[in-house]
């Protein structure tokens, strides 16, 4: 018995076939093979079309296929991993309305600001665990300001796995914890928040019917599976936003245990029994994929926008020709440090963590005589583990206080010298995995059909394969002159 999971990356669309019993990864497709298109009509905007997303993922299936170590006849659910937090728009026909307005998108930071205001500060944290900020909520009331005739069209309100849901069943659904990254649940009254809706203006019956994250969300049509080489009537048994289904993927699913990414953006993600809040909501509380009304299951969300951005914005303007690995090689010639050479890696829109400040990519004591651009590819690589570590001290101040960090062996953490750097910043060992977003979203599917008894039963083959702890290195004067750099930008930063 065979489980499809798909991962809807900013960067690309990957997809999973995973034997259920062993759960061995027989297929992994990643398309397209350069990085996709984010759309940025106006400084801090950012857009993706949903038809793009639909797209690639009929492609990378189509990959899986041809590689021939499977039999499609044998896939019997599917399960979908998404980024959080985008706004998706259809109308009664289930057409697109416009291009997802996406998570590191910016418009909608002040429309947040005076929400949390006019609602109230209390009211907001501690029934919606967060400010409105720049979240999905916020984002839909910049449409209904901005573009009227577009809201007066919309049928229902969607992130963007409900789409994906939608596009493979023809249903629309969606789940607590997805409400909650959007910041439309209320934790304390167990709906959709009456306050949101009011102060925005926005009608109930926009939103999707609610389901569990493990649950069956529509079965594939005819039509679908004719065109994905699948049998019909396959259920869609699993809905996650990326950061919980990665957490999912490296079985952190109990209090106390914490996951880590290092993709486009990068991620602390840790889990909690209680409705916990940041102050200053610069980190983030949602439902986890286990959270249920008697069981408070949260996952603590830590977001900094631009890591993996970051080195592909480096290795295009400095690395053409080079692949990651030959940079990662360079910089470890360079010593601890960077010979002086700091960089803040805030480039990617407003970050939560900084108040939703829009702060940018800064470099600092550039030496023209001696910083090249291997200097530039290790201060990136310590720069981002840098903001990690402030990160992380914010999360400390909540009461999160992890011993260790699991993290999959991809993206930033493919890099030695980033991990070594990452767990020194922080203090904290890591748990390296060999796991994959597509891969967690296929044993949710697995777990969504009762194809497995518990969430447990999904990873009793599951095994770090590596530990790293702090080697010694004496990184807090790097890290205390680098948070005195990002200190001073933030109080020039409006």
């Amino acid at each position: 018995m065979l489980l499809l999971g798909i991962d809807i990356g900013t960067s690309s669309i990957k997809v999973a076939i995973v034997d259920a019993n062993t759960q061995k990864t027989l297929a992994l497709a990643q398309y397209p093979d350069t990085e996709s298109p984010i759309t940025s009509l106006q400084l801090g905007w950012a857009e993706q079309s949903p038809e793009m997303w639909w797209e690639h993922i009929q492609q990378a299936i189509v990959l899986c296929h041809s590689k021939g170590t499977y039999n499609p006849g044998d896939i019997a659910a599917i399960g979908i991993a998404y980024q959080m937090h985008g706004l998706v728009l259809v109308d009664k026909n289930q057409k697109l309305l416009r291009d997802s307005i996406i998570w590191c998108d910016s418009r909608a930071v002040e429309i947040g600001a005076k929400a949390f205001d006019a609602i109230g500060h209390q009211k907001c944290l501690s029934h919606l665990l967060n400010s409105p900020g720049n979240f999905t909520a916020s984002k839909l009331a910049w449409v209904k300001a901005n573009e009227p005739k577009i809201y007066e069209q919309i049928y229902k309100v969607m992130l963007p796995g409900d789409y994906i849901g939608m596009k493979l069943t023809g249903d629309i659904t969606t789940s607590i914890s997805s409400l909650s990254e959007g910041v439309f649940f209320d934790f304390v009254n167990n709906e959709i928040s009456k306050d949101i809706l009011n102060y925005y203006g926005f009608n109930k019956a926009m939103f999707p019917e609610i389901r569990p994250v493990f649950a069956d969300h529509g079965h594939l049509l005819a039509s679908m599976a004719n065109k994905l080489g699948l049998s019909p009537g396959i259920p869609v048994s699993y809905k996650a936003g990326d950061q919980p289904n990665n957490a999912l993927s490296l079985n952190v699913l109990n209090a106390g245990e914490v996951a880590a990414t290092a993709g486009t953006s990068g991620v602390i993600y840790g889990v909690s029994d209680q409705l916990t809040y940041d102050p200053q909501s610069r980190v983030n509380t949602f439902a986890h994929v286990n959270y249920t009304e008697q069981q408070k299951s949260m996952g603590v969300l830590l977001c900094i926008n631009g890591t993996g951005s970051l080195y592909r914005w480096t290795k295009n303007l400095f690395g053409a020709g080079e692949s990651y690995v030959q940079m990662n090689d360079e910089a470890k010639q360079v010593p601890l440090g960077s010979d002086g050479l700091r960089i803040l890696p805030f480039g990617n829109g407003a970050e939560r963590m900084l108040n939703n400040k829009l702060v940018g990519v800064h470099m600092q004591n550039i030496d023209l005589n001696l910083h090249s651009r291997s200097h530039i590819y290790r201060a990136v690589q310590e720069g981002i583990a840098c903001a990690f570590r402030y990160g992380l001290d914010i999360m400390r101040e909540n009461k999160m206080n992890p011993t260790v960090i699991r993290a999959g062996r991809a993206n930033l953490f493919l890099s030695d010298l980033f991990a070594q750097s990452f767990v020194n910043m922080t203090g904290i060992p890591v748990e390296l995995y060999q796991n994959d977003g597509s891969v967690g979203a296929a044993l949710g599917a697995g777990i969504g059909s009762k194809i497995y008894a518990s969430p447990s039963d999904a990873f009793k083959n599951m095994h770090a394969i590596q530990l790293i702890e702090p080697n010694g290195d004496d990184v807090e004067p790097i890290y205390q002159e680098w948070k005195c750099l990002l200190e001073r930008q933030l109080l020039a930063t409006n």
